[in-house]
C-alpha cells in the first residue's frame, strides 16, 4: 500500500489566524459602509425615484388600458393576435384571484432590472466581441458571477445600502446579466467573416460594420441573451422580497413561511405567466428579425 500520510499534511491557517483574517476583512469591509455608503445610496438615488415613479405608474393607471398596451406590444413584437390573446387573458386572470398589484410591482422591477441589463450587457459583450484581451478577463468575471450562490450577492449589498429597492435591482442585475453578456459576444463573434470583409471593400468604417452588418446579424442571438436574461431576473423575484422588494416573490416567501399552499401557488403561477409572456414576447421578436434579415418577413 502506497504511503498517503502526504494528504493530512496539507498546510492549514490556525483557527486564529482565520478568525482575525475574517475580523479583519469584516472590519475593513464594514468601515467602507460607514465611510461610502451614503455617497453610493445617493449615487443610486435617480434610479430609486425612476422605479417608484415606474410603479406608481403601473398601479395608477386603469388595469383595463395596461392590459391594451401590454397587448399591443406584444402583437406589435411578434405580429400575432394567439400572443396578443394569451397576454389578455393572462392578465385578466391575474387580476380576477387578486394578484394585480403585486404584478404590477414586479413587472415595473423586472422591466427596469432587464433595461438595464441590456443597456450595461451589451456593450460589454461587443467589447468582449473585439477584443481578445476584455473577453479573457470578463470571462472569468462572469463564470463567477453565475455559480455564485444568489444569496451572497445580497450580503455585501444589503450591508452597503440596507433593504429595499435599490438592492434587489443590484443583486437582480448580477444574477441576470451574464447570458446577455455571452450572447452577444458571441452572436457577434459568429458573424461571416466574408460579409464583413465585403463591407470593408465597400468602405466601410469598423463602426458602419459593427452597427450595419454586425448587431443586425447578430439579433437573433443577442434577442436569446435577452430572453435568458428576463428569465433568471423573474427567478430572483422570490430571493429578491427577502430584502424587501414588493411584489409576488413576498406572498410566495410569505407561504413558505406560514405553509399557505394556495397562496403560494397562485402567486407562483402569476410569475410563471409573466415569465411565459416574456418569454413568448422575445422569441416571436427574435424570430421575426430573422425572417427580416433573411428577406422572409410577412409582417
Amino acid at each position: 500500500m502506497s504511503d498517503k500520510s502526504w494528504l493530512t499534511e496539507i498546510p492549514q491557517l490556525d483557527r486564529s489566524e482565520l478568525r482575525d483574517i475574517r475580523k479583519y476583512l469584516d472590519g475593513a469591509y464594514r468601515d467602507f459602509s460607514r465611510e461610502y455608503g451614503d455617497l453610493i445610496e445617493s449615487f443610486f438615488d435617480p434610479l430609486l425615484s425612476f422605479l417608484i415613479w415606474f410603479e406608481k405608474l403601473l398601479l395608477g393607471t386603469p388595469w383595463w388600458l395596461v392590459i391594451v398596451v401590454i397587448a399591443f406590444l406584444s402583437y406589435m413584437a411578434g405580429r400575432s393576435w394567439k400572443l396578443a390573446a394569451g397576454v389578455v387573458v393572462s392578465f385578466l386572470l391575474i387580476g380576477y384571484f387578486g394578484m394585480w398589484d403585486n404584478t404590477m410591482r414586479t413587472l415595473s422591477i423586472i422591466t427596469v432590472c432587464t433595461l438595464l441589463a441590456i443597456g450595461i450587457g451589451i456593450p460589454i459583450g461587443i467589447a468582449m466581441a473585439r477584443s481578445d484581451r476584455v473577453q479573457s478577463i470578463v470571462t472569468p468575471t462572469l463564470d463567477i458571477m453565475q455559480t455564485m450562490p444568489a444569496f451572497v450577492y445580497l450580503i455585501p449589498v444589503v450591508m452597503l445600502l440596507g433593504i429595499g429597492k435599490i438592492p434587489g435591482v443590484i443583486a437582480v442585475i448580477i444574477y441576470a446579466i451574464p447570458p446577455v453578456i455571452r450572447l452577444t459576444n458571441l452572436g457577434i463573434r459568429l458573424v461571416n467573416k466574408e460579409v464583413l470583409e465585403a463591407a470593408t471593400a465597400y468602405g466601410a468604417s469598423s463602426s458602419q460594420r459593427l452597427f450595419g452588418v454586425q448587431l443586425p446579424l447578430a439579433m437573433p442571438t443577442i434577442m436569446a441573451g435577452v430572453n435568458q436574461t428576463i428569465m433568471m431576473a423573474l427567478a430572483m423575484v422570490v430571493i429578491a422580497s427577502m430584502i424587501g422588494v414588493k411584489g409576488l416573490g413576498q406572498p410566495v416567501l410569505q407561504s413558505i413561511t406560514n405553509q399557505y399552499f394556495t397562496l403560494g401557488l397562485l402567486n407562483g403561477l402569476a410569475i410563471v405567466a409573466l415569465a411565459i409572456i416574456f418569454d413568448r414576447v422575445s422569441q416571436s421578436y427574435a424570430k421575426r428579425t430573422q425572417a427580416h434579415l433573411g428577406g422572409r418577413d410577412n409582417g
